[in-house]
């Protein structure tokens, strides 16, 4: 077997597929052990893959896999290439999957897309008709409106603030259709003006629907007005802070519930047009609540009184005054506040023709002045600051100051109502006159002086603060001296003077005594003494004058009476016009 070679063609003639031998045509039989031959078997396939190797063909063996891999690439770049290409023209939306199976499902969509297949086009929604606050105003029908309120009168009859939060909701519903951009309360109130704004919003509401309105307000109770009022003016504020958003946010891009806010807006114009003494009453909380957040609450604050103003200027410059005139003057004013502040005195109040005569009759409201001696002092303050502290809104101050002077100071002479005013203005003028500041202590010098013609316990108020205010008090004796001629005569009686002149030199003769005093406070002292002799000397001279005319005029009437018994047959006419000439010359 062995001499045919190593696996010849022969020897597997020989052999079957099972080992055994096959039958030969000379009748021999070979022995063969099918153990031994499969192992020479395995060895020469062994031996063949070796040479395979060595030949360099062995990629033979994998050649399939490999083409099936280069394949499978070759359709995933094809894949590839046309999904980007139907991703730029638009004409495909699907995404390619990477197997096999995906990739045929693909390429038919993507083959039903380039067959020109369109895409569903969602259809747009209707928009909304633009409705603004006139138009919508103009449909409320007066009768319908009466009806309803006469309704929640009847079916909440013991429950006013249920009645005025139905009569809220029923100018919601009247102005549901009104959208942000019709009606911007946020723009509108920071960009009108205030001359504007006092006619927003009851110029768009026709005048029977406002009239039904405020007859029905005036009959509400005041403390459930009060509650309602102050709940829609915070409402109103909290929209427009949802409405201005803050940059960046999501939420500034979102809806508002403007029907809510224009409602809210209206129906509070009907009530403090109706009932103005509402926000006078509310003037203390709004006031506190201004200090915080004062930009974003100020507009809202400027456009309540302005619709005050429109039906009561006397409840208009109170709560002016009280509101608006402590955030203008204040450390904490802004020239955004100061603008608005005095916008609304000179557009609203003061141009009014007719508001001079009403303010001062109206001067003196409930025992309580318009403008309180505090309110005055911080005018004097604002309208007479220091060289350096000027500002544009200087100017304004000066012009308004006389007129509201007047009427912080108005009143009979020594009377009622200008004895308590003096009293409390004396200690704050006295602060005053000592800052260094000539044009304001020149304005406070002569209002200390007029709270000394107007009560004499302000004399005594005088001798107290002399000591602790001694610059102050020198710079009042100084000009009493000064223009001892145009105040003697309101002075009297020049009795109280005499007293407390008197009084403040010996308060001097012990301060001088003293030896806590330093060199600029002694100064001020023996000025303050100088002053003080000087007007006495003045005062015993002015005395000796009043009486030498006394006894003139005593004389004269003597004169005149003999003149009648010794002349009986002048008429009475002739007589007194020449008694009159005899006096005349008398006196000259």
């Amino acid at each position: 077997m062995h001499e045919y070679g190593n696996g010849s063609s022969f020897e597997e003639a020989l052999i079957d597929e099972n080992g055994h031998a096959k039958s030969t045509n000379h009748g021999w039989t070979t022995v063969v052990y099918p153990k031994r031959q499969r192992k020479q078997v395995k060895e020469a396939n062994s031996a063949d893959f070796d040479k395979v190797k060595s030949n360099g063909d062995g990629k033979s063996i994998f050649q399939s896999l490999e083409l099936h891999g280069e394949e499978r690439r070759r359709r995933a770049e094809e894949q590839r290439a046309a999904a980007a290409s139907a991703l730029s023209a638009g004409e495909s939306n699907g995404k390619i999957a990477a197997s096999d199976e995906d990739s045929e499902e693909e390429a038919a969509n993507q083959s039903g897309a380039a067959n020109g297949e369109e895409k569903k086009v969602k259809q747009k929604k209707p928009k909304k008709p633009k409705v603004t606050v006139a138009e919508a105003a103009a449909k409320i029908d007066p009768s319908n409106l009466a009806d309803f309120l006469a309704e929640i009168t009847a079916s909440y009859e013991k429950q006013a603030y249920v009645q005025l939060m139905r009569f809220a909701d029923y100018f919601a519903r009247a102005f549901s259709s009104v959208n942000s951009a019709q009606f911007p309360l946020n723009k509108i109130l920071k960009e009108s003006t205030v001359a504007k704004l006092a006619e927003i919003p009851l110029c768009y509401i026709p005048e029977a629907v406002s009239k039904t309105s405020a007859d029905w307000i005036n009959q509400q109770p005041t403390e459930e007005l009060n509650k309602f009022s102050l709940w829609a003016f915070r409402s109103v504020l909290e929209d427009i802070g949802t409405q201005g958003g803050h940059k960046g946010s999501k939420q500034a891009a979102q809806p508002v519930a403007v029907k809510t806010k224009v409602a809210l807006f209206v129906v509070l114009a009907m009530v403090l047009r109706r009932r103005p003494d509402i926000l006078l009453q509310l003037s203390p909380t709004i006031k506190g609540e201004a200090q915080i957040q004062v930009q974003d609450r100020l507009p809202m604050i400027v456009w309540s009184i302005a619709q005050v103003c429109e039906v009561d200027l006397v409840i208009g410059m109170s709560t002016w005054v009280q509101i608006l005139l402590p955030l203008a003057v204040g450390k904490t004013s802004t020239p955004l506040s100061r603008d608005l502040t005095l916008q609304l005195i000179e557009s609203c109040i003061l141009e009014n023709t007719k508001a001079r005569p009403i303010l001062l009759n109206g001067a003196i409201r409930k025992g309580e002045r318009v403008v309180p001696p505090s309110a005055l002092n911080l005018l004097m303050q604002a309208a007479f600051p220091l060289d350096s502290a000027r500002t544009k809104g200087t100017e304004r101050f000066v012009a308004i100051y006389p007129f509201l002077k007047e009427l912080a100071l108005t009143g009979s002479h020594r009377s009622k109502a200008t004895r308590p005013v003096a009293q409390q203005l004396l200690p704050l003028m006295a602060t005053a006159i000592s800052e260094e500041n000539p044009g304001l202590t020149n304005e406070a010098s002569g209002v200390f002086i007029w709270c000394l013609t107007q009560n004499s316990d302000c004399y005594k108020q005088w001798e107290k603060l002399h000591i602790e205010h001694i610059k102050a008090s020198t710079i009042i004796l100084e000009k009493l001296s000064a223009e001892w001629k145009n105040n003697v005569s309101k002075l009297s009686p020049l009795e109280d003077l005499k007293r407390t002149l008197k009084s403040l030199r010996s308060k001097n003769q012990h301060a001088l005594e003293g030896e806590d005093g330093d060199a600029r406070f002694q100064a001020s002292v023996k000025a303050s003494d100088k002053y003080c002799k000087i007007l006495l000397g003045r005062l015993s001279r002015t005395a000796a004058c009043l009486k030498a005319t006394t006894i003139t005029a005593l004389l004269i009437l003597l004169i005149a009476f003999f003149v009648t018994l010794a002349l009986p047959s002048l008429e009475s006419g002739d007589l007194k016009k020449r008694a009159l000439e005899f006096s005349r010359s008398f006196s000259s």
